[in-house]
């Protein structure tokens, strides 16, 4: 299942996006031994402050499984900026319908082998779903990866092989990169969709999402006491307990506010009584969990 995470709804998946910083570590510095930034066991660097889209898939209980991240050519970008000697001097590609993808990963420790829904060649190619058809709605074309010979040959074993390359493959450490560069087509899609037998539609809604966070959080966590809004010391449900974690962790008026809205617009989840009391005392009911 595939959840985007950008500028616009991060508040609300920070907690997937650190997980995804410590699945970048684990296969970038521990399993590839690439000379990343790691610090605190998550791997971050320059271009995750950008504000870039983070396409990520999760499993049935909500942990992170692998990722990609997609970033505008119009500003800085890994090829442009860490990856030049690929390009053999010839300018970087810039514009608003090419992105950049890199930092795929998987979790292999989680997936099996096979093409099977829990495998890694499933959730390659979901997050290579996910992507393209994201990059599609936002009126992308094409994107360009920098990529290593091994990945080079898992796209052209999963119907996503190059339309062409940039310059030249060049050592980069203890690895070979390259630049790749593929259209965001329907053809494209098609073709990897047909390759993993996924036909569905990949994406988790956010309401959907949060509720699977929320089931996730509640089995790692204990239940928090009852507070001052649940009068009738009700047990709380998963998803107004992940409320109330959002509201005990607002900062700012602004990060409140956008707990409120999120709240009204699944308004249909609660009843009345329910939603008066996230609506109305809303730190109040967070204070104590």
């Amino acid at each position: 299942m595939i959840i985007v995470i950008d500028g616009l709804n991060k508040h609300l998946f920070g907690d997937v996006l650190d997980e995804v910083f410590k699945l970048r570590a684990r296969v970038f510095e521990g399993r590839l031994g690439w000379e990343v930034n790691v610090v605190n066991g998550r791997e971050r660097d320059q271009f995750d402050d950008l504000d870039p889209a983070h396409v990520v898939s999760i499993d049935d209980e909500g942990e992170v499984v692998s990722c990609m991240r997609l970033l505008q050519t119009t500003g800085p970008h890994m090829l442009a900026d860490v990856f030049s000697s690929i390009l053999d001097g010839e300018p970087p590609l810039r514009s608003t319908q090419i992105w950049e993808a890199t930092r795929f990963c998987v979790d292999t420790s989680r997936l099996g082998q096979g093409r099977a829904k829990n495998s890694i060649s499933y959730v390659t190619s979901e997050v290579m779903i996910g992507s393209f058809e994201y990059a599609q709605k936002a009126g992308v074309l094409d994107a360009v990866a920098v990529i290593d010979p091994v990945m080079n040959r898992v796209l052209k074993r999963s119907g996503n092989a190059p339309c062409d390359y940039l310059g030249t493959a060049k050592p980069m450490g203890k690895v070979t990169a390259m630049a790749a560069l593929m259209d965001c087509s329907d053809e494209r899609i098609a073709s990897i969709r047909e390759f993993a037998g996924i036909q569905h539609d990949v994406f988790l809604s956010e309401a959907d999402a949060l509720r699977l966070m929320a089931q996730r959080q509640e089995a790692k966590s204990p239940m928090p006491k009852p507070s001052v809004a649940n009068q009738d010391h009700k047990p709380l449900s998963t998803l107004e307990r992940y409320f109330v974690e959002q509201m005990r962790d607002a900062r700012t008026e602004s990060e409140v506010q956008d707990v409120l809205r999120l709240i009204e617009s699944l308004s249909d989840t609660f009843t009345p009584e329910q939603k008066d009391a996230l609506l109305n005392t809303p730190r109040a009911f967070a204070q104590e969990a």
